[in-house]
């Protein structure tokens, strides 16, 4: 029997996401929406770009959690998108109103899977999957930095003209715009780009990277980034689908790590079969952790509007 991925929410980045999966021959896919007919046809489409992919995974798209039964791993992207001008902030209660819904059905129909929320603003809506859920924190992960990651070797490649697979970026902290984009641990050929890069780049790239998604809003219009929140997503279930223990940037609940306790923050963890199997903690400087402190003040202020 396929493994089983879920994918709650059929909108651009649910969507991309579930076509990359049945692609990819990771899982069947079940893509769930509370609109009627949406999921249903997404869904359909997919499984008809199978046999074109050489894929034999199935793809149901449906409005029934019960369909989404014993899943692996459940991807949570529903929820009100960003519109030009609103902060991930503003997003909070309306989307933490949707995620406890969401949660309460993950946990009925899956409740051994591992979720990834993807929801914004991220961090809090991890606390609010986390305590919604009871899961153990290593199975509510959530995903952000490795989009913001992805964002960063981008503009690392495009600076120096080099291929972005030489690339590696390491980002830290809160999904948003107080990321810590971490230049001495980002390299490009294992050579750190604070070798590479005068200051006044690197500069521009960590400011580029921690405005990266409001950067296409405001391009777009309506609507966010999906092409590669989507791909983060499909990195993250490879990951776990096939017990990696691939070191990716991931939102978890903090127990002192980094000088920081019960919070969602992004630090590098070991991804794999039980999700959040560990968190690597490197050594900072002084006005890092700073800056990892500030991002983790501006996560606990949201938390502390969703209430205890």
């Amino acid at each position: 029997m396929n493994r089983k991925v879920t994918i709650i929410g059929s909108g651009h980045v649910g969507a991309t996401a579930a076509r990359s999966i049945a692609d990819k021959e990771l899982a069947d896919v079940v893509l769930l929406d509370i609109l009627e007919g949406v999921p249903q046809g997404k869904g359909l489409d997919m499984l008809q770009a199978c046999p074109i992919e050489g894929s034999d995974s199935r793809v149901l798209g449906t409005n029934d959690y019960a369909d989404t039964a014993d899943s692996d791993v459940v991807v949570i992207t529903a929820g009100l998108a960003r519109k030009p001008g609103m902060s991930r902030d503003d997003l909070l209660q309306k989307n933490a109103g949707i995620i406890r819904a969401v949660t309460a059905e993950v946990v009925k129909h899956s409740p051994d899977s591992i979720i990834i929320p993807v929801t914004n603003p991220l961090d809090a809506m991890c606390h609010v999957v986390y305590r919604e859920s009871g899961f153990p924190r290593e199975r509510v992960v959530g995903m952000a930095g490795v989009l913001d990651s992805a964002r960063m070797r981008t503009f690392i490649a495009d600076a120096l003209q080099v291929s972005v697979e030489n690339t590696h970026a390491f980002v830290l902290g809160g999904h948003g715009d107080t990321m810590v984009p971490l230049p001495r641990y980002s390299t490009v050929a294992g050579v750190p780009i604070t070798q590479l890069l005068d200051q006044a780049t690197i500069d521009a790239i960590v400011t580029r990277t921690a405005n990266g998604g409001a950067e296409i809003v405001k391009l777009l219009g309506t609507g966010s980034a999906f092409y590669a929140p989507g791909s983060a997503v499909v990195e993250m279930v490879d990951a776990i689908l096939k017990d990696k223990k691939k070191i990716l940037p991931c939102a978890v609940l903090l127990r002192g790590e980094y000088g920081i306790r019960d919070l969602f923050v992004g630090v590098p963890v070991k991804l794999g079969a039980a999700g959040a199997e560990q968190v690597l903690e490197i050594k900072l400087e002084p006005e890092e952790q700073a800056a990892l402190d500030k991002s983790a003040a501006a996560v606990k202020d949201l938390v502390d509007m969703l209430g205890r």
